[in-house]
Parts: structure tokens; sequence; C-alpha cells
């Protein structure tokens, strides 16, 4: 199990080299996916492959979890991970720690069927359960601090800028 003091060292010298250098803080996170048959998909960044599919009702082969699973578990781990790591950084001791999303949608949007209907979720919520001998205000202190700087829990939130680049047979459209 990992070690709350190296995991605040860690936070701790890293704070201290952006505070230092904030430019070291601007970066750029790079993942391709591509079709490789049917809807199966691959994703990769770096080192980490992952795969993506829809369920055979969708026209998949319901081999890997789907986009929306993938999605809904970057936010649920986000979350989960940032409690650890602020708890560690605050001296809030958790032995154990599960977080929940939800998100309702109707399928009907990403189908194109009916006028106006989203094809997003209409309303995302999460669940934290955490076991703690720490006192509740530590508690709610450290369930603040971690959702205010939680990257997923931002990205759900807020509207992104999204700037598309199409390419078509190797040239810019």
């Amino acid at each position: 199990m990992a070690d709350p003091a190296k995991i605040k060292e860690i936070a701790e010298r890293n704070v201290r080299l952006l505070a230092a250098k904030p430019t070291r803080g601007h970066l750029t996170g790079i993942t391709k996916a591509r079709i490789v048959d049917g809807l199966h998909c691959e994703i990769e960044e770096g080192p980490w492959k992952l795969t993506a599919d829809m369920p055979q009702k969708a026209g998949g082969e319901d081999s890997a979890p789907t986009p929306g699973v993938l999605g809904r578990g970057a936010l649920a781990s986000c979350l989960a991970i940032g409690i650890s790591m602020w708890a560690a950084r605050l001296g809030v001791p958790i032995d154990a720690l599960e977080v929940e999303v939800q998100a309702d949608f109707d399928a009907r949007g990403e189908l194109g069927v009916g006028e106006n209907i989203a094809p997003g979720y209409q309303e995302v919520r999460y669940q934290v359960t955490l076991d703690s001998p720490a006192p509740e205000p530590a508690v709610q202190e450290l369930l603040a601090v971690a959702q205010r700087h939680s990257p997923y829990l931002d990205v759900f939130s807020r509207a992104q800028r999204m700037k598309p680049v199409l390419r078509l047979n190797g040239k810019d459209m």
C-alpha cells in the first residue's frame, strides 16, 4: 500500500517546483484512438493501451468498455486519487475510499432521434464513501479541497473550448 508520507513528500516537491517555475506546469496530454475492426477501438497514450467497444445491441462486439464507461471511470478515479493525495497532504487518515459516478442520458441524442435531445449527459452525480478515524470537520475540509482541485471534476463541470483539426487523405480540410 502506498505510503501517505511519500505521497505528501512528492506532492510538496512538485508544489515547490511549480511555484518556482510555473511554465513547467503547462502540459499537453495527447491520446490517440483508432478503429481497428467494426466499432472496436484501440486507445493509446505513451506506454498505456486501452480498448473501447460498444455493446452488441449498438453494433459492437461487447469486447471492451464503452467510451461512457471510460469517461465515468476517468471522473471516478480522478476524484478517488485526488482525495487520497489530498488526504496524505493534509494528514487525514483514510481506511477505505470509494467513488461512484452515475450519469443520466437519453440514447436518442447520439442516434439523432428527436429534436433538441443532447447526445451527452443530462446530469452527473457522484457519491464519495469513505472510512476515516479523523474528525468530521477534517474530512469535510479534505473533500472540499480535493473537489476544488480535481481536474476531471472541472472538466465535467464546465464547458471546455474545443478546437477540431480535420484531416482527409493526409491533408487539413
